[in-house]
This record gives C-alpha cells, structure tokens and sequence, in this order.
C-alpha cells in the first residue's frame, strides 16, 4: 500500500473519481527554463528567465523581501462562510457542505497541509506571477475536493479559450517528447494565480520579476564590495626607484617571506625614501555602500514594503516604525492575500464544486490594532450602537451571566 492509498484510508476517503494529472516540477533543470548563460560574452546581465527568477530569490534581499508577504498571509487563520446575500438554507446543508470543504482544505493532499500549501502557490505568486494548484475532485461527501500545487512556470495558457467550460484553457509542458510534451486542463481543473494582470499579456508579472534588474545591480555592486574587503583587490603598491630586476625581485622575496604576515616591523635603508601608492582605500564611498542602500530600497519598492522591512533602518524610529509596519501590511499583504482568497472562492469552491452561496476568507486581514479596536468597540457601547453581551460575544468572552433577586440567572 503507497502512500497516497495509505491517506486515502487514514482520511476515510473513497478512490477518487479524478486523479491528479500535473506533476510538480515537470522540468527540473531542461531547456527552456535553464539559466541564461553567455557564450563568452561576460558582461550580458542575465535574463528573467524561470530559473533565474528562483535563483535570484534565494539571495538575502530578495528572500527576506518574498517571506515578509508569504509568511504573514501563510500564518494567518482563515474560514469558510456563507457569501453576504446568500439567502437562506433552504437545503439544510451549509454547515455540512462548509465542514466538509474545511477538512479538504486542511488537508488538501496527502503530502501538504494547508500552509505548505498555500505557501508554494504564494511563492510562484510573488517570483512570477504564476501561482498555479491543481483541483481533482474526490466523489468523497466528506473531503469533497484535493488540491495538488503546481509549477506555474510550466503552465501555457490558451489564447484562443472561447470560455466554454468543456473546452481546455490551460496546458502543462511535461518536458516529455511526442503526444506526451503536454498535458491539457479545463478552466475548473486548475487555479491559476495571476499577479499584476495586464491586457497584452496572458501572464501576471510578479513582484520579484519588476525588481530583477536592480536585484541583478545590486549583486554585482555587492560582490564587488566583498572582493575590495576581502583584500583580493589590493590597496596599495610600493615604488622604490632605481633598482634592477635582480633587486627588486630580492626585495619581494624578502618581504614575502621576512615580513608579510609575521608582524615584524620592516627596516628600509636606500638612497631615497620609498613611496607607497594608494589604489583603493576601501571607504564607504568606494565600497559603494550608499548605491547599495539604495537598491535595496529600489528592491523594497518593487515588493511594496518600506525599505525598514529589507534591514535598512536609516531614519526609522520608534514614531514611525508602526507606521511603516501598518504600510507593508496594507500596501503588501492585504492585496495577495485578497487575490488569493478570490481565487480560492471563485475556482475550488465555486468553478469546481458549484457552491456558489460559500466563500473563503482570511479572519486576520481586516483585523485593526488591538487598542484601535477596543476604543471603538467603547465608542459604540457608549452611543448605544451596541450592547454589554455584542461586545462581550466580538472579543470572544460569551454571554454575561445575570442574577435578580428571585429569579433564574439568565445570560445576556
């Protein structure tokens, strides 16, 4: 028994009635997505290309950049609820139907959870615009979907899509040969994340992909820094004047081997006093400290963070430290997560399923300050807007036990 069979009858669910047809990472390392490598040409800046968009996201910068949004919408907590003007049950099973999708969502595979889920399709999200997760129905009342991520880059979209249910919208590059090469899926059978949509374009622009060029700059200014500190770029040269070949390479032995490294004070005695030129100093100016400054805040814009959340504290203090905080999570956050959860709602739960009186939504995304809220929540007990048990019930403490003299104790 593998593992799939083995979370299929842990879960309690029956054989599936679609099984998954996408593979996560189709191309590994082939062709079309290789790195962009210069047949000699050394000064050719690398191409956006799918590898190197990954490659260039495992660099500092550019990773603290993409988990500053992906890990904040990946830890929040989420739910499923009836969409506003659903109406009523008339069915009588909304409860059912949302406790099922849940348990779907929880455990949307039988290899990830919904964090690490929803932190892939995050990822290609932010990299390049392509959050992509494949949708297979289960036939199980109880887990009534899966979920499968997918590598966004190998994903082609139909130009040419008539927006006919039954006809396919979007094809895999499998990196196979023959009919094989690619595989084909319904508009319902994948969710497609796209980022910064664009009318000439049938692919999103992700934020890593704006901020490529100077994450590209801001690598060589770097690198460069770290050859001058590290002193395989010299500083300094001596000249001694009028002396033969044979004495000056006596002299260079001399202090290879006598002084270099040992911390012996060197004695010169010549005709006229050696002078040491001086190359490079390795300052801030020449370390080119201020051009990386600012490319990495070039980088933060790219990302909609303020610089503070990339490391770069100048002129940041505790007065506008929230401040800033509050910026990146509406200016950076809430718009992905909000795409994300529309997609969630308008592919799983209504283009796949047919619910259309349900919806997924993030509880932490219009969550205000803590203080913020409790002086309005005081504000609306004071103008009688709202009640002792409301306000009890919005900051989870329950109804209020009351007891009157001869009476039941009755909750409010």
């Amino acid at each position: 028994m593998g593992l799939k069979q083995v979370w299929e009858w842990a879960a309690g669910i029956d054989a599936a009635q679609g099984e998954r047809k996408t593979t996560s990472t189709p191309l590994g390392l082939n062709s079309i997505f290789a790195p962009f490598r210069g047949n000699g040409i050394q000064n050719m800046p690398p191409r956006p290309t799918a590898a190197n968009l990954r490659r260039f996201a495992e660099t500092p910068v550019a990773r603290r950049a993409i988990n500053a949004v992906k890990d904040r919408i990946a830890c929040m907590d989420w739910r499923i609820e009836a969409k506003p003007g659903a109406g009523a049950d008339e069915a009588g099973d909304r409860a059912e139907r949302i406790a099922a999708l849940w348990r779907s969502l929880e455990a949307p595979n039988e290899g990830d959870s919904f964090r690490t889920l929803i932190e892939q399709v995050i990822e290609d999200t932010l990299v390049g615009g392509w959050g992509a997760a494949e949708i297979e129905l289960t036939g199980d009342a109880r887990r009534p979907v899966r979920l499968y991520p997918v590598d966004g880059a190998s994903i082609q979209v139909n130009p040419k899509w008539s927006g006919d249910p039954e006809d396919p919208r979007y094809a895999q590059v499998t990196g196979k040969a023959g009919k094989d090469a690619s595989l084909t899926l319904l508009d319902s059978e994948l969710m497609y994340v796209r980022l910064n949509p664009r009318s000439h374009s049938l692919f999103g622009l992700g934020k890593l992909e704006v901020a490529f060029e100077t994450i590209s700059q801001f690598l060589s200014a770097n690198r460069y820094a770290s050859r001058v500190a590290s002193h395989s770029v010299m500083q300094f040269a001596i000249w001694v004047n009028e002396r033969t070949p044979e004495q000056q390479e006596r002299l260079i032995r001399w202090w290879e081997d006598e002084i270099e490294g040992t911390g012996k004070v060197p004695f010169l005695s010549s005709e006229q006093k050696p002078e040491v030129l001086r190359f490079n100093g390795g300052s801030e100016a020449e370390l080119h400290l201020g051009w990386q400054q600012f490319l990495v805040g070039m980088i933060a814009n790219a990302f909609d963070l303020p610089a503070m959340m990339l490391g770069a504290e100048q002129g940041v203090n505790r007065a506008t430290a929230q401040e800033l905080a509050n910026e990146a999570f509406q200016n950076a956050v809430v718009p992905v997560a909000r795409l994300i959860a529309e997609h969630i709602t308008r592919d799983v739960i209504a283009k796949r399923l047919g619910w259309e009186d349900l919806r997924f939504c993030w509880s932490d995304l219009d969550g205000r300050d803590p203080l913020t809220e409790l002086q309005v929540q005081m504000e609306l007990l004071k103008n009688g807007v709202l009640s002792v048990g409301e306000v009890r019930e919005m900051r989870g403490l329950g109804m209020m036990p009351l007891v009157e003299p001869g009476s039941a104790t009755t909750n409010v």
